[in-house]
């Protein structure tokens, strides 16, 4: 079993070290494959370093959102909050505050770095009963298997 996770290993290893070289082109390659079999961790990284940075020649939010959602949604946690921001914006998917409430508290709840003021910068331009719909969204979201 060792033996089958070494490549994937491998290409994260070497698309996380052209990232930090600045090698954008080297990091879309080594981490494409991976996408292509939807590895969260590829999908994270492509999706926010490579396609999601606008300092990337790469930029595409068309290309990022969907690989962060679909980790987030088959429960990758890194993924949530760039999905819940990507909602608060508009970025890549329609503007939902409710879905980015709901993004949020799934993160925090699987103990991702949630602060307290993206909770408090989402409810100040929500109502009382969206915010509770968001919970009780949250609560009740259960992540995809395939």
């Amino acid at each position: 079993m060792l033996t089958l996770a070494q490549p994937a290993a491998a290409g994260i290893e070497e698309a996380v070290k052209a990232m930090q070289a600045g090698d954008m082109a080297t990091a879309e390659k080594e981490l494409q494959v991976l996408v292509k079999e939807r590895d969260p961790r590829a999908q994270f990284f492509a999706g926010l370093y490579i396609y999601g940075n606008p300092d990337s020649k790469f930029y595409d939010v068309n290309k990022a959102t969907p690989m962060l959602l679909d980790a987030a949604e088959r429960g990758y946690v890194p993924a949530m909050l760039p999905i819940a921001g990507a909602y608060a914006e508009g970025k890549g998917l329609p503007k939902s505050l409710s879905e980015a409430y709901k993004w949020v508290a799934i993160a925090e709840r699987w103990h991702g770095p949630v602060s307290p003021q993206a909770y408090e910068q989402l409810a100040r331009e929500m109502k009382p009963d969206e915010i509770e719909k968001a919970k009780a969204a949250a609560a009740a979201y259960t992540f995809k298997t395939k």
